[in-house]
């Protein structure tokens, strides 16, 4: 087909007769081509007829590029507009997979440094938001080592425990997220009403459900409320009756293991290459948990097990998760048998802020009695009270690095002090940044449908990616 005539139409037919002939010599443009359109006039307008070429012509053009670029999703809750996979398919298989990150980015590293030490907390809760406590408990435990200083034994206990809890209720959204992209309903229903009994625990203890900024340098806002072992021990009766039901529902699902099993291979040695931690690594056999290896916040005292596999795909990944739930309740039970009576903030008078924070009547701010204890002393605590809070504290300068196991693996923050009362440079290593680029190392080979449990089993969370 000529250039001119492709154009105007996609194919060629050829009229006989008289009339042909009359349509040919009227229509300027046809000319002499051979494969141009025919064409006659009607009181609507001049009409073209088309019809299709030559098909055996054309495949014969094509059968070697039958390559085709999508974009994936929305599947799971970080491709709802926040995650964007390119994939490059021939037929079902993806030959190539990239991820394109940054359309969630909030400037929190850079917006702690315009706040004080203690506002920060406010905002790196924000970045990993199925895990919080864990972003806060980092966070703390920098700036406490660059104050060097040690929170009381009771705010310790009280940190381990509520990160094992937030840790189950994220691994709760692991699991109910990927059975959803999966066709499991039912795993998606049951996980998160999990979840939200961790998450109402949580607003008891906290009196947040979530972004909590509980935990603050030097210890934590309020100690626990009356009440609050027995609502823990309630949790964990109920997690110990509830979780066997995913073995029944999930683990054993005949169609569930055939969507999982040798889906998202990534052995220890890519793990490795790629700075992949968390239960992706674990899954590749790998032991590594800094809860073990670098213990901190007085883990090394507590009896747990780090479950592992060496079946590196998306279904061990689902099994470690759903073991390491069990050892997070363990965790929470020793918590509860260690705790003893005293402060959950440090005494120093200059960084405890604000150490004797309470919930007052109208459910925010501060208690009654502590706000008559502020007023009715010297003018002098009064003024400290203020300049405590607007200008807060001055960290020695230096620079510290800690790292926690967050549910998604190694969560490190970088604080830099000049010696003010506001970091010079926060920087995060966030696991889902460095673990989201396994995607493609698990997927490209694989089928299309095999990207969605590739995805789900890496648990990113785009808070953290974008940070």
């Amino acid at each position: 087909m000529s250039s001119d005539a492709h154009t105007r139409a996609t194919g060629t037919t050829s009229d006989t007769g008289a009339d042909a002939a009359t349509d040919t010599m009227t229509d300027p443009y046809v000319g002499s081509d051979p494969y141009a359109a025919t064409s006659r006039d009607t009181t609507e307008g001049r009409v073209y007829t088309v019809t299709g070429g030559d098909w055996d012509t054309l495949l014969d053009d094509t059968q070697h590029d039958e390559r085709v670029v999508i974009n994936m999703g929305p599947q799971h809750p970080s491709t709802h507009g926040v995650l964007r996979l390119v994939l490059e398919l021939e037929g079902e298989q993806v030959t190539q997979a990239r991820s394109v990150i940054g359309y969630l980015h909030t400037g929190i590293e850079k917006n702690c440094e315009y706040r004080t030490w203690t506002q920060g907390v406010t905002f790196v809760t924000r970045m990993d938001y199925l895990a919080p406590l864990h972003n806060e408990a980092a966070y703390c435990l920098a700036t406490e080592r660059l104050l060097d200083i040690e929170v009381p034994r009771r705010a310790q206990v009280l940190r381990v425990m509520l990160m094992e809890i937030n840790r189950i209720s994220s691994h709760m959204v692991a699991l109910a997220t990927g059975a959803m992209e999966l066709g499991a309903l039912t795993g998606m229903t049951s996980g998160f009403r999990e979840r939200e009994e961790a998450l109402h625990l949580l607003e008891f203890l906290t009196g947040l459900r979530m972004n909590h900024a509980f935990i603050r340098p030097g210890g934590l806002a309020q100690d626990m409320p009356d009440g609050f072992e027995a609502k823990i021990r309630d949790f964990i009766r109920v997690m110990d009756q509830r979780l066997p039901n995913y073995d029944k529902m999930l683990t054993v699902q005949p169609i569930w293991k055939q969507r999982l099993q040798g889906v998202g291979y990534l052995p220890v040695d890519g793990c490795l290459q790629l700075g992949v931690t968390g239960p992706i690594l674990r899954s590749a056999g790998l032991e590594w948990d800094l809860r073990k290896v670098e213990p901190y916040c007085g883990y090394e005292e507590y009896d747990f097990e780090v479950p592992t596999s060496t079946d590196a795909d998306c279904y061990a990944r689902y099994v470690l998760r759903v073991a390491e739930i069990h050892e997070s309740l363990r965790i929470v039970a020793q918590c509860l048998d260690k705790l003893e009576p005293g402060p959950v903030m440090v005494a120093d008078a200059k960084i405890a802020w604000p150490a004797k924070l309470s919930v007052g009547a109208d459910g925010i701010g501060n208690s009654l009695e502590y706000v008559r204890k502020i007023m009715g002393q010297s003018m002098e605590s009064l003024i400290h009270h203020f300049k405590l809070v607007t200008e807060g504290f001055r960290v020695p300068a230096g620079q510290a690095y800690v790292a926690i196991e967050s549910p998604r693996g190694e969560l490190g923050y970088h604080l830099v002090s000049d010696g003010g009362t506001r970091p010079v440079r926060v920087h995060v290593r966030d696991p889902s940044f460095v673990n989201l680029q396994s995607m493609p190392a698990m997927s490209e080979g694989g089928l299309v449908a095999d990207v969605i449990a590739a995805v789900a089993s890496l648990d990113p969370v785009m808070g953290g990616v974008d940070r």
